[in-house]
């Protein structure tokens, strides 16, 4: 009986020796994920730092450490459409396993050099229109994500620009012909001026050295507003834009909190922070094997609207108490 014992623990011994090393080698090494990020402004600038952090952080929440088992390759426009093209030829090359696109016109460069690598799309205009998707319940083909630019939201800004400065009879409109996205927006708005009464005066500039022209036609033409379309490149201007508006007395209304912050007077947009955040689920989803095809496109459900008293106070405007009870955010 004692040796029998002893035979079984010899026995028993052995095939620990033998499987340890074994389970040892089946071990799998950490796999990294290689995607890209196609956007406008880079994440080291101020503006930008809150929603690219925000992205960064629904990334970290669903198990993914830059410098760990993720490295993301980051292009940037800086404010020029004709760079996406480019960037996202860049992107392919290299191989990525997605392409994240923070803004429209980046979604739509992508799409066209991809092929069929996967594209998330943050924040994009009307992406049905724009040929990126077939449907936005079932986009059905390599791109999906978040529409964070409703067409109808220019006609909301286009009211509580209005609302803010009853008296306006006459908005101008600034808009950006290199924008896809722009002329769906602009027939809403154009709607939406009719009912409100409101003339509108369509403004173009294709770039920063286009805006003194755009507000010498406004003064010329006396409009008592300005609305400022979402634009990639009119939010990396945002600031002379801001003091533009100023200087002739404007005010304004813009698709980002980011312009307000800068001296704009009101802004009113989905929460950028929110979409960028949401976006990370896309890019946990396709990396773990899911289809564009199959994954609905969500549209905002967080908007806000931000108003900045300081500069309604050097226009000489009294912002009404019904707009200011709606405000997320008022600058002092």
């Amino acid at each position: 009986m004692w040796c029998r014992a002893v035979g079984i623990i010899a026995l028993a011994l052995a095939l620990g020796f033998l499987c340890a090393p074994l389970s040892a080698e089946t071990q799998q090494p950490t796999k990294v994920h290689r995607i890209g990020y196609l956007g406008n402004v880079p994440p080291t600038a101020p503006d930008a730092e809150r929603v690219i952090n925000a992205f960064r952080q629904g990334l970290r929440d669903l198990g993914y450490v830059e410098g760990q088992n993720l490295v993301i390759e980051w292009r940037f426009a800086e404010g020029k459409h004709e760079r996406y093209p480019a960037l996202a030829a860049d992107l392919v090359r290299l191989k990525v396993a997605l392409i994240v696109a923070g803004v429209t016109p980046a979604a739509v460069a992508a799409k066209d050099a991809a092929g069929t690598t996967p594209i998330v799309m943050i924040s994009a205009a009307d992406p049905v229109a724009l040929g990126l998707v077939a449907s936005l319940p079932r986009p059905g083909g390599n791109v999906t994500g978040l529409s964070g630019v409703l067409l109808d939201l220019s006609a909301k800004q286009l009211q509580l620009l209005k609302e803010a400065v009853p008296r306006v009879t006459r908005v101008a409109v600034l808009w950006n012909p290199g924008n896809p996205a722009h002329p769906p927006v602009l027939k809403e708005t154009e709607a939406a001026a009719r009912t409100l009464r409101v003339q509108l005066q369509v403004v173009e500039a294709r770039g920063p050295d286009a805006f003194a022209g755009a507000f010498a036609a406004i003064t010329r033409e006396h409009a008592g507003a300005l609305l400022v379309l979402s634009d990639p490149m009119f939010f990396f201007h945002r600031e002379q834009l801001a003091e533009l508006a100023a200087k002739n007395r404007l005010p304004s209304m813009y698709a980002y909190r980011e312009a307000v912050d800068a001296g704009g007077l009101m802004s009113y947009a989905a929460s950028l922070a929110d979409l960028f955040r949401r976006a990370a689920t896309y890019v946990d989803k396709i990396l773990k094997g899911a289809k564009p095809a199959d994954l609905p496109v969500e549209q905002p459900t967080k908007f806000e609207l931000v108003v900045n008293l300081k500069t309604a106070r050097a226009l000489g405007l009294t912002i009404p108490q019904s707009v200011l009870i709606r405000a997320d955010h008022v600058i002092q």
